[in-house]
């Protein structure tokens, strides 16, 4: 699933404890709340198939209905459950929403919260928004903010799925349990700083760094992460960006790359690095991609802009991504997007763009 179009799950962790205190398990559900979404997309790709005369056209239509119950809290406990399902509106081809959707509904969400000052703690399916972990899991979270300053989760995920209006796929147990532990500590001005380490005791160590700045102008980042595999030599990926934003333009431009070791092991849901809608290359080993963001807001419509090439590989093959979007909220509930992308890789028969259109109403 595409990190555009990702559940963000950020904040999302300690939403149980903003539930309605109830007097009885009844109350509870009395002051329960419903929320959902109804969500229409569309999506279609043109590629090169070997000849300037034998481009492919892919794409579908589909709907979406996502609903969700979160019960109030009851002596610190909360449960939430919610679904997710779609249906093909349209296909080009029978193949197209059959490879985004390898099931057409899904349990999305179904745990119970207990949340106390400082700490509250999630077991169930639950929705994750982590540096190198995004969308469903099944899974065991706790946030600790008891410390001044600090944030502090601890997970523990043993399958993962996909719940949104461009994909839906069943959860699937990991190869082997994960566990992650992730500390943001923001007490020195400016600077947020987020060490990490993720783990699958047999397979994979990871863990890495993310310092970011902000001031009222300027903005800078820096993120280094290493992977460390069993029988094999380690790998890195590293990012540098630099941004600011005068008078509603943000602009930014920044720097991924990897080493000749690094294969991307971690392969479960989303990360908050790559800028791209598709960026092919730019977790591949000895990958070096410059990149360039631009966005703007006028009279309710975001406008943004991202454009970069990756260099990868022993040949230094390169590839360039465009996307353009545009979004525009036509009330608190309603909205709309489209995007754009174009991929120009280093056979030109390998070529594509691509547009995306979505609507969305939420309650």
């Amino acid at each position: 699933m595409t990190k555009r179009l990702s559940i963000i799950a950020s904040g999302l962790l300690l939403s149980s404890t903003m539930a309605f205190a109830a007097d009885s398990i009844d109350g509870a559900f009395k002051e329960g709340k419903v929320s959902g979404a109804l969500d229409a997309y569309y999506e279609t790709s043109n590629y090169e198939v070997g000849n300037t005369n034998g481009d492919t056209d892919n794409g579908y239509s589909s709907g979406t209905v996502s609903l969700g119950f979160e019960t109030g809290s009851y002596m610190g406990v909360s449960a939430k459950v919610a679904f997710v399902g779609s249906t093909a509106l349209s296909e080009e081809n029978d193949t197209e929403f059959d490879s985004a959707f390898t099931s057409n509904s899904i349990l999305s969400e179904a745990n119970l919260t207990y949340a106390t000052e400082g700490f509250s703690i999630t077991a169930g399916r639950q929705a994750i928004g982590l540096e190198w972990a995004g969308d469903y899991h099944e899974a065991v979270v706790a946030s600790i903010t008891a410390i001044p300053d600090t944030t502090i989760i601890l997970a523990a995920s043993d399958k993962v799925g996909v719940a949104g209006y461009d994909g839906i796929s069943d959860f699937s147990k990991l190869s082997e349990k994960a566990y992650i532990t992730e500390v943001t500590y923001s007490g020195l001005a400016g600077f947020e700083l987020k060490p990490y380490y993720y783990t699958m005791k047999d397979n994979l160590d990871l863990y890495g760094l993310k310092t970011t700045y902000s001031s009222d102008m300027f903005g800078a980042l820096a993120h280094y992460s290493v992977e460390d595999l069993d029988n094999a030599k380690s790998g890195a990926i590293y990012q540098l960006e630099a941004s600011t934003s005068i008078e509603g333009l943000s602009v930014a431009l920044g720097y991924i790359g990897t080493d000749k070791d690094y294969t991307g092991a971690l392969t479960f849901g989303d990360d908050n690095m790559s800028p791209f809608e598709d960026g092919n290359q730019v977790y591949g080993t000895d990958a070096r991609t410059v990149y360039g963001t631009l966005g703007y807001s006028v009279s309710g419509v975001d406008l943004g802009l991202v454009y970069g090439q990756t260099t990868y590989g022993a040949a230094d093959d390169k590839e360039k991504e465009l996307n353009l979007t545009v979004g525009y909220s036509f009330t608190d509930s309603f909205s709309g997007s489209v995007l754009y992308g174009d991929v120009t890789a280093e056979d030109s028969v390998d070529d594509y763009n691509k547009v995306l259109v979505s609507l969305n109403y939420s309650f």
